[in-house]
C-alpha cells in the first residue's frame, strides 16, 4: 500500500507542465487595421492592429495590392510569402512603435508568436461611389501561431483582419 501510495505522489509531482503559456485566445476582429503612410497604396505591404499590451503584424507580400477588382481571391501562403507576428509587450504599444525608423526601447516584447501555417486572403473590389477608389479586404485562413519555445496558440478568432482602400 506505501508503494501505491509513493508511486501516485511521484506521478503527482511529475505530469505535464503547460509553462507560463498565459495567452489563451488572439482575437484582433473588433480592432481597426493600422499603417505607417498617411494613406495605403498599392505599395503598402506592413499593416498592424494594437490593442493596449498586445499587436498582430502583417508584411504583405510584395505586388499583392492592385488597383483592379479582383476575379477571384487573391491568396498568399504564411509564412512563405507573407509574414504575420503576433505580439505581446511589457507597456502599452503606439504605431510609433512600427513606424519610426528606429523603434523606442519601451515597450519591450516580451514574447512573439510566428504564424507557421495559413493564409492570406484578399478579395479587391471598387468602390460603388468612386470608380477610382479600391476597397481591398483581407482574411486569414487556417493561422497556427508557435514561439520559439515550441509553444502554440489554438484558439485563433482573428479571421477578417480588415479593409483597407487605394486610389488610383
Amino acid at each position: 500500500m506505501n508503494r501505491v501510495l509513493l508511486v501516485f505522489i511521484l506521478c503527482l509531482f511529475n505530469s505535464c507542465d503547460d509553462g507560463d503559456l498565459v495567452i489563451e485566445t488572439i482575437d484582433f476582429n473588433d480592432t481597426s487595421i493600422s499603417f505607417c503612410e498617411s494613406t495605403t497604396t498599392v505599395n503598402s505591404t506592413l499593416f498592424f492592429k494594437i490593442k493596449t499590451t498586445e499587436a498582430l503584424v502583417l508584411q504583405l507580400q510584395s505586388g499583392l495590392l492592385k488597383n483592379e477588382v479582383s476575379a477571384d481571391t487573391i491568396v498568399s501562403a504564411v509564412p512563405g510569402q507573407s509574414q504575420l507576428i503576433y505580439r505581446t509587450f511589457s507597456d502599452n504599444v503606439s504605431s510609433n512603435y512600427f513606424c519610426d525608423a528606429v523603434p523606442p526601447v519601451i515597450p519591450t516584447v516580451t514574447d512573439e508568436f510566428d504564424a507557421e501555417n495559413g493564409e492570406v486572403l484578399i478579395t479587391t473590389v471598387q468602390s460603388a461611389n468612386d470608380s477610382t477608389v479600391f476597397e481591398h479586404k483581407i482574411e486569414l485562413s487556417g493561422i497556427s501561431f508557435v514561439n520559439a519555445l515550441g509553444q502554440r496558440i489554438t484558439d485563433l478568432r482573428i479571421n477578417d483582419f480588415g479593409t483597407i482602400t487605394t486610389t488610383e
